[in-house]
């Protein structure tokens, strides 16, 4: 008898692992979608995201042998949330911040450098050097949004940056001189800017921050075990290694150009 259930405990116990390891081939991630070249929907087919994220997780599941599904999820910020509450596994490309990483575990090494700048009207332009000279002025960013844990903790004591729904919303009122800066991504805002035909605002020359992107994986996702972070965290050392971003960031802002600018 003793033999039987036995015999019964390994079966289910081997079925189990089995399955575990059959659902761990298959991932869903998202992204900010407002991120060109980095992230953006496409023009044809707006539950799909496309741009060079979307290539590098191409190249991360083929190296890994799995499935990562790339999709749509909504604003940034019902994006994060997905992800906190395990129904998404991957954010494709976040900064790190003290409250995301109790939600999602950062994958190291990051896989990109961005930099943070303040766009400016031409009409009202000011001097910037340091982020003290932000004090007093109206400024616009993107709700949720972050820049690093260092400039967010003293944007939240000293400035007053009010937060809108879209990039594009932001750059709108930046053009129509409703605020005096927005603080965002260089090429994100450059490749809205370039679409939408706004010729008179610029980033200034000191950037506020330059910080790396991340992919994360969710502290609930079924799949996130120390084995399986291992295993990314060798391919993310090989695309470092191999600058992967650099050819797929070219590609993907001549595919923004070819969407966007050319219509």
């Amino acid at each position: 008898m003793k033999m039987i259930v036995m015999f019964w405990l390994v079966m289910i116990t081997s079925i189990s692992a089995s399955a575990e390891q059959d659902a761990c081939r298959f991932f869903t991630a998202s992204g900010n979608a407002e991120y060109p070249p980095y992230l953006w929907r496409q023009p044809q087919n707006p539950e799909v995201l496309t741009g060079a994220i979307a290539a590098f997780l191409q190249k991360v599941s083929k190296s890994l042998d799995v499935k990562i599904d790339l999709q749509y999820s909504g604003p940034w910020g019902r994006t994060q949330e997905e992800v906190a509450a395990g129904r998404i596994d991957f954010i494709a490309g976040a900064f790190y911040t003290d409250a995301r990483s109790e939600r999602m575990d950062y994958l190291r090494p990051s896989f990109q450098l961005t930099r943070t700048v303040v766009w400016v009207n031409n009409e009202k332009p000011f001097e910037y050097n340091r982020w003290e000279d932000l004090i007093g002025r109206q400024g616009i960013t993107v709700i949720h949004n972050s820049f690093g844990q260092e400039f967010d903790d003293f944007a939240r004591e000293n400035l007053t940056v009010h937060q809108v729904g879209s990039l594009e919303q932001g750059l709108k009122m930046l053009n129509g001189q409703r605020v005096d800066y927005v603080l965002y991504e260089e090429n994100p805002a450059r490749a809205y800017a370039a679409r939408n035909g706004y010729r008179n605002i610029h980033p200034l020359a000191q950037e506020i921050s330059s910080e790396p992107l991340y992919l994360t994986l969710s502290k609930k996702s079924a799949c996130n075990t120390p084995a399986f972070r291992a295993r990314l965290q060798q391919v993310l050392e090989q695309a470092k290694a191999e600058n992967w971003m650099q050819t797929l960031l070219q590609q993907a802002q001549y595919l923004w150009a070819e969407q966007h600018l050319e219509q």
